[in-house]
């Protein structure tokens, strides 16, 4: 145990500064300030070293949570990383992005501030990092089997570091034009500096990966080509088909989804830009969707420079406190306050979007909003509370609804479930021989901890459909695990 005492001498639940508001959005840089590692020793302390430690229970990917926080208080970070990437190949993408679910499964959390679990893991990445701990770890044989990873996101890339190391001859085919899905062009560069993401992927091309950015496979390359170049093929698209609002006046011009908005930013980091295509400049941006995209919008708005920010949502506002209703250790809707949320802006709950009205340029230049109350039969406009806000630019992050089905879901033959996702058995295989799948094209928008463990699942499937046995490690297989 880290400190037997230490959760009673140590009450405070202490996390880095965040960089002053008026400071931080005239850049793009990370939000937080460097946190001292003997801040971050003393936090670990704080861990219970618990007999069932319950935020086992909250982390999809089983990081030996207890383990790292003691070894942490105890000033041994070159053996806390080694714990930490026993089961996660990316914890400095999961300590900036993860919601940390394992936070609300803490059982100090049951009457004290939780534990800082994700900053410690952060933490303990980061300076792994800076003392060169983290270096490439190449197969000693090779297994001469070749395997196809469909997507760059999260799922994909772990997948692919796991198989490469187990000696197959890997290659990660993106579409985009860059390698990393999501983490390349979905979050912003406030929340995930690429130069995290580049770090990695000159590791993983050190190990023997091989990258093939720029190509669509159903378009570029046929199924049948990619299925006759390798011995078995891992789909880790991610569930890319956005949740759409069809209300009067969708076909107006300045209405986005927020995957169109969001890649623009980052592109101009990238310098494909100096400016993007799209801007909040001096616009009235409205956000409908309340989620974390929602958030990712915001925070990109207000440094783009938006004259003001609303964010829409349909459900009612959640409450500060856990609910009965989402009791220890599940994860609760509360309301919360990103960084950007911080920034600025209006965040308006139980409205929905009754008509984009739009100008004689065919622009939209307002919302008419409605309020709704939540009902067995869904939700109800409210009588008599019909409202105008102006809008320049809407952006719509209602989430998504599943993989996209032209072209490569549809050349393949895979079976999709009921809500449109890849059909995979307890080997993370689908209805096609040869063919797996992983991350939200077969388990539907998720988490990023969710991503990597089933890419690290899938994984152990490829190896033992490849080699008749696997000692990659496999978590639930989806056939059981739970929806949440």
């Amino acid at each position: 145990m880290a400190d037997p005492k230490g959760f009673l001498n140590i009450t405070e639940r202490e996390l880095p500064q965040r960089r002053p508001v008026d400071i931080r959005i005239q850049d793009w840089r990370e939000v937080y300030e460097d946190f001292d590692h003997s801040k971050v020793e003393k936090q670990a302390a704080r861990c219970m070293d618990c007999g069932i430690p319950f935020c086992h229970n909250g982390c999809p990917l089983g990081n030996l949570i207890p383990e790292w926080n003691d070894l942490v208080y105890r000033h041994d970070w070159g053996e806390a990383i080694e714990r930490l990437h026993a089961t996660n190949n990316f914890p400095e993408f999961t300590g900036r992005l993860c919601p940390a679910p394992c936070e609300s499964a803490c059982v100090l959390g049951i009457n004290q501030p939780a534990v800082t679990i994700k900053n410690i893991e952060v933490s303990i990445i980061d300076r792994a990092w800076e003392e060169g701990w983290v270096r490439p770890q190449p197969p000693e044989t090779r297994s001469g089997k070749s395997v196809a990873v469909v997507g760059s996101g999260p799922a994909g890339l772990a997948a692919a570091q796991q198989l490469t190391r187990a000696g197959h001859d890997v290659t990660v085919y993106e579409r985009a034009d860059r390698i990393g899905g999501l983490l390349r062009y979905g979050i912003p560069e406030f929340k995930m500096e690429k130069r995290h993401l580049d770090r990695r992927l000159e590791q993983m091309r050190a190990e023997g990966t091989q990258f093939r950015p720029g190509v669509n496979i159903g378009v570029d390359i046929t199924v049948e080509q990619l299925r006759t170049e390798h011995d078995a093929v891992l789909l880790a698209g991610g569930a890319t088909a956005s949740r759409d609002l069809p209300a009067t006046g969708r076909e107006l011009s300045g209405i986005y989804q927020a995957m169109e908005f969001l890649p623009l930013a980052n592109r101009v980091q990238e310098g494909d830009y100096t400016q993007p295509p799209v801007t909040a400049e001096g616009k009235h941006v409205v956000i409908i969707g309340g989620g974390d995209t929602g958030a990712d919008c915001l925070g990109t708005s207000h440094r783009q420079g938006a004259a003001s920010v609303t964010q829409l949502e349909i459900m009612p506002k959640p409450p500060k406190e856990r609910p009965a209703g989402q009791p220890w250790p599940t994860y609760p809707m509360l309301y919360r306050v990103s960084t950007a949320h911080e920034e600025g802006g209006e965040r308006v709950y139980s409205v929905n979007t009754a008509e984009f009205l739009g100008d004689e340029q065919g622009r939209v230049r307002a919302l008419k909003l409605v309020e709704v109350k939540r009902t067995d039969k869904g939700f109800e406009p409210i009588e008599g509370t019909e409202r105008e806000i102006p809008a320049d630019l809407v952006l719509l992050a209602m989430g998504f609804v599943g993989p996209q089905r032209e072209g490569m879901i549809e050349q393949l033959g895979v079976e999709l479930d009921g809500r449109g996702n890849v059909v995979r058995d307890s080997d993370y295989a689908t209805t096609v021989d040869g063919v797996f799948c992983a991350g939200d094209m077969g388990r539907g928008q998720s988490l990023i901890v969710w991503a990597i463990a089933e890419g690290r699942s899938a994984a152990a499937g490829v190896d033992r459909f490849l080699s008749g046995d696997s000692n990659l490690p496999a978590i639930i297989p989806p056939t059981e695990r739970p929806l949440t």
